[in-house]
């Protein structure tokens, strides 16, 4: 839809044209086009929206979208869309919402409601609990396909799935069973004959991101979540398990540019709080290169009796902190997917290693072939050689132990990438060419 237009028929109040258009549009469209508009505009257009789909729409609105409707809404009008919205969207949007907002959206919903959202909110952030909804359909096992079928259409309208139902006996569960088989059995056949008992779940203190591992693993569309007395309490749907591998990955991202994470968009976040999450390891890389301008100065006596050594130095430093960079990325994606443990760091290191000596054969006689070529000096192409092939090793061996070992101390893996890891190459290339190149040259 072009936004442009639909502006200006939104300015023009041509209301039954805007409403037109919003009622073929899909509700994350619709969000993203209301993005676009200024907040009085926002408000109208809003109003207009269907009411079927105003609570996904307002699901999919950014905070500050949702605090200004929050704001502007009447009672009435905030009650309606909270009576619509899933029970874990509202507790996402008020944990974004200010203090005054939240609590005027506590005073709109039921007591019952209020409890659940209460509980909800008090669960860890990064737990199972806090992301699960407590809206599923629930069946006995001595109903009947019919009578089961008869349930999920008379309270399935306000359940966030129906494709997944769960078998429970005061409240716990004890088997699952799929839309799909309800609807290609027999009437009369039991729930008890049908429901699956080998039942994958998670707790409500498991880590959002194991839960989000096993969708992954599984291919599940829902996962049960139960407490520590094995009720069932709820369920997280695969939409925001899809958010957590999200957020987890944004996350990763960030600390491997060595980068503060942060929760806001790029252009919601302030330029203040972009320096600021930046300025923390950019200091720490800064000081940390210092060490290696020391080392350099160290050795001013071997620049000065071969001072082609110099121009060396940055291919070197760059080709450790790429093999560097490497295996720590494949180290640090190895750990998310659970491909590599704590107990294989000897396996890994042993790759590595061999990796290294392929690699380092290559590029050193790759390099010492065009010294030859290009200065006609065997004796500095044996040296680049050699401090290529040590440098791949350490590089390699340094890039895969770094994230295992970050995992050992309960750190997230993903710090210890291409920054530091380049950081610290850097020093460990000048310290082994000039300790090469001293030996090699008897300087």
């Amino acid at each position: 839809m072009d936004k442009e237009i639909f502006i200006k028929l939104l300015q023009q109040r041509q209301f039954k044209a805007v409403r037109s258009i919003l009622d073929v549009m899909n509700e994350v469209d619709i969000a993203s086009l209301l993005s676009e508009l200024e907040d009085k505009e926002l408000a109208l257009a809003f109003r207009l929206i269907p009411k079927d789909k105003a609570a996904e729409v307002f699901a999919n609105m950014d905070s500050s979208m949702q605090s200004y409707l929050v704001e502007v809404f009447t009672e009435k009008e905030l009650k309606e869309l909270l009576d619509d919205l899933y029970m874990d969207d509202t507790v996402d949007i008020l944990e974004e919402l200010p203090a005054n907002l939240v609590s005027r959206i506590l005073d709109n919903v039921s007591a019952a409601d209020r409890v659940k959202i209460n509980e909800l909110l008090n669960y860890p952030d990064d737990s199972a609990g806090s992301i699960m909804t407590t809206e599923y359909v629930d069946l006995r096992k001595n109903m009947t396909v019919a009578r089961a079928m008869a349930h999920i259409k008379e309270t399935g309208i306000h359940k966030e799935t129906i494709y997944t139902c769960y078998v429970t006996e005061r409240r716990k569960l004890i088997g699952t069973v799929s839309a799909k088989e309800l609807m290609t059995e027999d009437d009369d056949t039991l729930i008890e004959d049908l429901m699956e008992t080998e039942i994958i779940y998670v707790r409500t203190h498991t880590d959002k991101e194991d839960v989000a591992k096993l969708f992954r693993k599984y291919d599940l569309i829902a996962l049960p979540v139960l407490d520590e007395g094995d009720l069932l309490v709820g369920i997280v749907t695969f939409d925001d398990a899809m958010d957590v591998m999200v957020e987890e990955a944004t996350e990763d991202i960030t600390k491997m540019a060595a980068i503060n994470p942060s929760e806001k968009g790029y252009f919601a976040t302030s330029v203040f709080t972009h320096a600021k999450n930046r300025i923390p390891w950019l200091i720490v890389l800064m000081f940390a290169s210092i060490v290696t301008g020391s080392i350099i100065t160290k050795y001013e006596d071997a620049f000065a009796a071969i001072p082609i050594l110099v121009s060396f130095i940055p291919m070197l430093m760059s080709t450790g902190g790429n093999c560097g960079s490497q295996s720590s990325t494949l180290t640090i994606r190895g750990i998310a997917l659970g491909e590599i443990k704590g107990r294989d760091v000897f396996r890994v290191i042993f790759k590595e290693w061999r990796i290294a000596i392929v690699v380092g054969i290559v590029l050193a006689v790759a390099n010492g072939l065009r010294i030859l070529i290009q200065y006609k000096d065997p004796a500095l192409a044996l040296v680049i050689a050699v401090s290529l092939v040590f440098i791949i090793m350490i590089a390699k061996i340094i890039g895969c132990l770094l994230p295992l070992a970050a995992t050992a101390i309960h750190l997230d893996p993903a710090i210890m990438a291409s920054p530091l890891i380049s950081t610290l190459l850097d020093t460990f290339s000048i310290l082994i060419f000039f300790n090469v190149a001293t030996m090699m040259f008897n300087l």
